[in-house]
């Protein structure tokens, strides 16, 4: 029999990926419990109407979807904010306002697997339910992001926080003789834009947009690089729908992060629920994908049969972002580590000692391992600890045999010194790093 192998889009996790993953994951609920949110969770899978009701063609298209034993269509959920739009009307006259939610998720999208996407993945995703103050909680959605980003070593120099509306591109697109129609063509055209050569862009537009003066118009509008310039750009009658942007981006500047955000008319987001502020986060060089998206979404929680209630969230996936961050070499802290290796070099002698050694250290919260066979030499064993990418080897030789000492080598860089061993559980009370808990 042919050996199985993994199916395609998927990813085996061993402990060096999971290492990574599990990293991720922490630097994500911390960066979401610093910014006030909570934790919430949703099933894998959701009725299939959930997606296809609310999500848009481009979700749609995208389902691992199948039918249960009762005749229900179902589907593994592709994205999560039609389950929080879900759970939230089952509750929403109970829940306090703002809901501030987040989930970290595995989902899965039938769809090409290439760089930066595949099958299945994990996304961080946070959300903001609040009746009031729309850009003050547009601003702490994109601040939650940027958070994360500056705390795993990201700077201004890597990131790009890409801002736009939705409500107001729409308005100046009819201000330049686009209707409601063609609107839903314009803005998949423009989602794709970054994403395919120029002369295909052009042959798409040339197809989906006949009209080569209304092609023109498009091209001039891509134009705008800055809100100043928008404004010069627009007519009176759409002012109005840019104010938002402008009330967004001078919050953002006291939230001290304008460095890290820019305006792009392009920015659109390909699902049709969205219905204000986009955004999307792109490395400096704009040589992957977003690393993360989001916007708001006024309208999705009455379209699922709840109330008519604000809302503004983001998802940020692991894939773009592992790529990004190995490309920085910013995942050196997110490898395994051992704290302490037992060393001995008699275990009849020392293996009572050592394993209340074990004992005592793992008890105190620090990785703790020793050698099972119990006859390997000291070099043997100290080559294990390194294989194991321990910090320290704690040593019970010969040296300390009449003694209650041991031994204390710091794998980094060799040096070593003798302990007695009380004063050695004090004092691992002042180590730096980082204690499992218990």
């Amino acid at each position: 029999m042919e050996k199985i192998q993994s199916v395609k889009g998927t990813r085996d996790f061993y402990p060096e990926e999971m290492a990574v993953r599990n990293w991720l994951f922490d630097g994500w609920q911390a960066a979401s419990l610093r910014n006030g949110f909570v934790e919430y969770d949703s099933p894998i899978f959701e009725y299939l109407q959930l997606y296809t009701a609310k999500s848009g063609d481009e979700i749609a298209g995208q389902l691992f979807s199948l039918t249960d034993r009762g005749g229900r269509e179902l589907a593994i959920r592709p994205e999560t904010t039609p389950s929080l739009a879900r759970m939230v009307n089952q509750r929403i006259n109970s829940l306090p306002r703002p809901v501030k939610w987040f989930s970290i998720s595995r989902l899965c999208r039938a769809e090409r697997p290439q760089k930066g996407r595949l099958r299945e993945f994990f996304q961080w995703n946070t959300d903001i339910i609040s009746d009031s103050a729309y850009e003050y909680a547009d601003a702490d959605c994109i601040y939650t992001a940027v958070d994360y980003l500056r705390s795993v070593g990201l700077i201004k120099d890597d990131i790009i926080v890409k801002i736009s509306s939705r409500a107001m591109l729409a308005e100046l697109l009819k201000s330049q003789g686009f209707v409601d129609e063609q609107l839903g063509t314009v803005y998949s055209l423009l989602d794709k834009q970054p994403k395919i050569p120029p002369d295909k862009f052009t042959a798409m537009a040339e197809e989906q947009i006949p009209d080569a003066d209304l092609r023109e118009r498009l091209m001039r509008l891509q134009s705008v690089g800055s809100i100043g310039e928008l404004i010069e750009f627009a007519p009176e009658s759409v002012q109005k729908s840019i104010y938002p942007l402008e009330t967004l981006f001078h919050i953002l500047g006291k939230m001290g992060i304008s460095d890290y955000c820019g305006f792009d008319i392009n920015i659109v987001r390909g699902l049709a629920y969205y219905t204000g502020m986009v955004f999307e986060i792109f490395d400096r060089r704009s040589q992957l994908r977003a690393v993360c998206g989001g916007g708001r979404y006024d309208n999705l929680l009455a379209g699922l049969g709840g109330p008519s209630v604000p809302a503004v969230g983001f998802g940020m996936g692991d894939v773009v972002l592992e790529i990004l961050l190995r490309e920085k070499n910013l995942l050196d802290s997110a490898k395994n580590h051992l704290d302490f290796f037992i060393v001995y070099d008699d275990y009849k002698i020392f293996e009572d000692k050592g394993l209340s050694l074990v004992n005592s250290l793992r008890e105190k919260g620090f990785s703790t391992a020793f050698d099972y066979r119990r006859t390997s030499a000291m070099a043997r064993q100290l080559k294990m600890a390194s294989s194991q990418a321990a910090r320290f080897a704690v040593i019970l030789g010969q040296e300390t045999i009449d003694s209650d000492e041991i031994t204390l080598k710091n794998m980094a860089d060799g040096s070593q010194k003798r302990i007695a061993i009380k004063d050695f559980l004090k004092e691992t009370d002042k180590y730096e790093f980082q204690r499992r808990p218990l």
